[in-house]
């Protein structure tokens, strides 16, 4: 959060382009996030003080609510951050398609948020930070947030999207709290559950007299404090970290047992060059208390890789064993009004620790960070979930059955799209797409691959369905998509308004059953061998034998049937693996062939190794497979 700052403004121009393939109209340019970048993780809105939180295989980031904020002849003012009362809050599994979430209507105080303000003591909600925590053996999640310079305030909910309460109907921590008298701006939380489960709150900057080199080095006015078990109170006395040249944005990580704190060093006075002004410094300490030990900077200001400055805001996070930083920089703002003004914008790059436990310089970037894993379109996807966008914004949502606080993609205009990155068709490919429609004009979503003015796929025609929250489900046929590929929806029709609102989209696969031939799979073991009675098939005689073959998977549920016998009377097993993974088992009793089925077994998508096994032979039977169906 910033408070005062310095506004570095570098003009530029940013030329995109556009390599049709095969061109049938213009397609709309990205603003910021450009095809193949990663950063900023959004551009169809804004977002600043990002904060990580890793659950579930996936990454949420939560922003304060950066809102372009107009003078009275209509022209965007610098950012006086009156608009920062909610919290943005957007999540990806992948690290390229990000998922809107929303804003929470944090500040309540004065019928802020319309009335809706969840805290209604809090006239702000700037900077947040959130944790989850573990309590009577349920997940809960605690949101943090800065009321102003005033304090901190502390959310829960049962998910990380909410639904949100405010548990103390009041300030968690104020300047009167223990240890917290001289804090300059008691704002910027953040948040840790050491190991053993206990919590502590981060939070404090400003420097005291800007007038005096003593306190502009040594301004002391960041502090940590230990949280209550139920994370929602304090126990103590706050303790003063003593951060040379602290300006603001506390942040906090544990890496090989030591604890980190990093914050923006001030820009005020003159500095040593080991501290320099708008960078993020950190500190090391064997205890979450401190003390702490300066060890130096690991990030720019955004000015040095993006051309337009101001304050630094940070967080430190670990996703799929790999660390990185979150951070904010003008880049959309620059991109779409030609300065930042002081509006931010989410960015992610890889973070590394060195051998002896320091931090190597961040390389700030909109490259970012490459996509983890493919995206599955054969399951829903949610429209708000995006890798890159033309011309869209995004609103709350009537349709049912989304997440919680569900948005819709709206705003569309002719050549306007969305896309995600790196969608996994398979060898089969997909048979049809359908959207989740609201239109009172209607048109069409051309299915492109890889670029806006990519191969097309499909057309799926968009008529009125009798209101913007009227929605029907529309279907189309598509040819040709398969593979891994990125996947443009471009939108085109007639007019000047809003051409339909589009909820979720889906493709459904070339093969939804799929019947395979034990004789026909890879056989191994010791003793595994093809039989011709009482049917043409294989014969499992020890542990470890087994028949295998690669199954391409668009979905992660499936009925699985087999068809096999025993040589005997007594009950032969044959355990089923897939992706190495040991789903269930069929048992087969006496000579006669029957079918097993193991209904709704869960396994990962994409293309996996399915393999019959025997694994609990004694000697008594041996196994016998005919078929392997899946339905």
């Amino acid at each position: 959060m910033i408070k005062k700052f310095s506004v570095f403004l570098l003009a530029f121009t940013l030329l995109l382009s556009c390599l049709p393939m095969v061109p049938v109209h213009a397609a709309n340019n990205a603003i910021a996030k450009l095809s193949g970048n990663s950063n900023p993780l959004m551009d169809h809105k804004l977002g600043a003080d990002p904060y990580a939180l890793v659950y579930d295989g996936r990454v949420y980031i939560y922003m304060s609510s950066d809102t372009y904020v107009y003078n009275n002849d209509g022209s965007i003012k610098d950012n006086d951050f009156s608009g920062l009362d909610r919290i943005q809050v957007i999540s990806s599994a992948d690290m390229v398609n990000w998922t809107d979430h929303g804003a929470i209507p944090v500040a309540g105080a004065n019928n802020k948020n319309n009335g809706r303000g969840i805290a209604k003591w809090a006239g702000n909600s700037w900077a947040p930070a959130i944790a989850q925590k573990k309590i009577n053996g349920k997940d809960k999640f605690f949101l943090y947030f800065a009321n102003g310079g005033a304090g901190i305030g502390v959310l829960t909910a049962d998910t990380p999207i909410g639904p949100w309460t405010d548990p103390l109907g009041r300030a968690l921590v104020t300047h009167n709290t223990p240890g917290m008298a001289g804090v300059t701006w008691l704002f910027d939380p953040a948040v840790l559950v050491d190991d053993d489960g206990t919590g502590y709150l981060y939070s404090g900057g400003g420097i005291p007299n800007e007038s005096d080199p003593a306190s502009i080095a040594n301004p002391k006015t960041a502090r940590v404090i230990k949280l209550g078990a139920d994370m929602t109170s304090v126990i103590g006395s706050a303790t003063t970290i003593d951060a040379p040249y602290l300006f603001e944005d506390s942040g906090l990580h544990k890496y090989n047992g030591k604890y980190y704190y990093s914050y923006c060093i001030n820009f005020a006075g003159t500095h040593p060059p080991q501290y320099p002004a708008g960078e993020i410094g950190y500190m090391v300490s064997d205890s979450p208390m401190g003390p702490f030990t300066y060890k130096g900077h690991f990030l720019k200001n955004p000015y040095t890789f993006f051309g337009v400055g101001g304050n630094n805001h940070h967080a430190v996070f670990n996703f799929k064993n790999e660390w990185y930083v979150v951070y904010h920089a003008q880049t959309v703002s620059k991109a779409q009004i030609g300065a930042g003004k002081g509006y931010r914008s989410p960015h992610i790059n890889k973070l590394t620790h060195n051998g002896d436990g320091s931090i190597a310089e961040v390389q700030g970037n909109m490259t970012g960070i490459a996509q983890f894993s493919n995206l599955n379109p054969y399951t829903r996807v949610e429209a708000e979930s995006m890798a890159w966008q033309a011309g869209v914004t995004t609103e709350p949502t009537q349709a049912s059955g989304g997440p919680i606080s569900n948005l819709n993609v709206t705003n569309v205009h002719n050549g306007d799209w969305i896309a995600v990155g790196n969608a996994d068709f398979g060898s089969g490919g997909a048979k049809t797409f359908k959207a989740n429609i609201a239109s009172n004009a209607g048109g069409k979503i051309e299915i492109r691959l890889d670029s806006a003015t990519g191969p097309l796929v499909g057309t799926l025609n968009v008529s009125s369905t009798g209101g913007t929250q009227t929605w029907k489900e529309v279907e189309t046929t598509v040819s040709n998509a398969t593979g891994v590929h990125k996947v443009f929806l471009v939108f085109t029709g007639t007019g000047t308004g809003n051409l339909f609102n589009i909820d979720y989209w889906q493709f459904t696969p070339n093969t939804t059953g799929t019947r395979v031939e034990a004789e026909d799979m890879t056989l191994g073991g010791t003793y595994a061998g093809k039989i011709s009675s009482p049917f043409n098939g294989v014969a499992l005689y020890a542990n470890d034998d087994y028949s295998a073959y690669t199954q391409y998977f668009a979905n992660s549920i499936h009925s699985i049937s087999v068809r096999g016998a025993s040589n005997n009377s007594s009950t032969a097993r044959v355990d089923l693996q897939i992706g190495g993974t040991t789903v269930g088992s069929f048992y087969f009793t006496g000579t006669t062939p029957t079918v097993q089925t193991l209904s709704n077994i869960t396994h990962v998508t994409g293309n996996q190794e399915v393999r019959l096994i025997v694994t609990t032979d004694n000697g008594t039977w041996d196994a016998y497979v005919d078929y392997l169906q899946f339905n």
